[in-house]
């Protein structure tokens, strides 16, 4: 039985270890699909899985890595045949369902997304979670009323991943981005995204943040959680859309109703674990087209499989821009 390299998440005593293992397709959980893995991709729940840096696995051991791409090579299930180039994101995988840091994967069918038109497995992969995560978020609160006529839209954690590519995303579409990040070093980066102006972090008083604050943002894409996202509802325009889709600095927000009930803001909860298949989707396809980030390349870059763990220490100390590509040739 042939046996192939995977990146295993083991806990002892409380305490996560992770590294590399010899596998068989057979000792991977159960699924309708095997794929040969091409890429896999590093996101924040990646870093905070491996490092024990926070309780994300459910189950031990588990490959890791919540994100996979690649090539259909065994299928039970009729939707997919050999050869088909495929993702899988979210549900359970990397978390209580052997994940992408593997060479293969045997997936449920009903967790794949056939590869849309017009994208690579490479493509998919510097996407990820994270683009997956931007793009549901504007599709959301353009759902919702957002528009490039109604003002500025305001994104926190702007170098990361989600922040880096709704950026991308929105400046693409039109819209007046304002890049929220706590990064003085990284301005040029986030105007070549296409952010017309860069606020830095520091600048905000968050110990006085007032019930309504001076209106300002249309909508707002918020990363961290917070007194970052109560500074943002305090600040929306009347009718504006907050998407919320990250707790990297906090997940507690003391704020009250007034932005909710004097303005119409609405807070929306971006949940890209669970989002149903038909939009999840749809998503995707509109990534591959409409959303597409214009500078996907300028905020990535693609490490081998042998490098993965030299990485996810930057991740946890919140030292990465952008996104983080797994190359999984042998």
């Amino acid at each position: 039985m042939t046996k192939f390299k995977a990146f295993r998440l083991r806990e002892h005593e409380r305490k996560v270890t992770a590294g590399f293992e010899d596998m068989t397709v057979d000792e991977l959980d159960p699924g309708d699909v095997v794929i040969r893995v091409a890429y896999s991709s590093v996101n924040y729940k990646d870093a905070l899985a491996a490092t024990g840096a926070g309780r994300i696995v459910r189950r031990f051991p588990c490959v890791g890595g919540i994100d996979l791409a690649g090539t259909v090579v065994e299928s039970s299930d009729g939707r997919f045949a050999k050869g088909d180039a495929v993702l899988a994101t979210s549900y359970d995988i990397g978390v209580a369902h052997d994940g992408g840091y593997a060479e293969y994967a045997r997936i449920p069918a009903g967790w794949i997304v056939p590869m849309p038109k017009g994208l690579t497995l490479h493509d998919a992969m510097a996407l990820g979670t994270a683009g997956f995560t931007a793009g549901l978020a504007v599709e959301r609160m353009e759902h919702d009323g957002l528009a490039p006529a109604n003002g500025p839209v305001v994104v926190s954690g702007a170098t990361g991943g989600v922040g880096s590519i709704a950026v991308d995303i929105l400046s693409r579409r039109g819209y007046h981005v304002v890049a929220l990040t706590g990064k003085d070093t990284e301005t040029d980066y986030l105007h070549h995204l296409g952010a017309k102006e860069v606020m830095l972090r520091s600048s905000l008083d968050l110990a006085k943040i007032k019930p309504l604050d001076r209106a300002t943002w249309a909508g707002a894409v918020d990363n961290l959680g917070g007194d970052v996202l109560a500074w943002m509802a305090s600040t929306m325009q009347v009718g504006g859309v907050i998407a919320s889709v990250g707790l990297a600095a906090s997940m507690n927000l003391n704020t009250t109703v007034a932005p909710f009930i004097l303005r119409g803001a609405s807070l929306l909860g971006v949940d890209s674990a669970n989002c149903p298949m038909p939009q999840r989707r749809r998503v995707w396809e509109r990534l591959a087209t409409d959303l597409r980030p214009a500078h996907l390349a300028a905020c990535t870059r693609t490490v081998p499989f042998a490098e993965l763990p030299s990485v996810f220490d930057a991740f946890v100390q919140a030292k990465v821009k952008g996104r983080v590509v797994v190359d999984l040739a042998p």
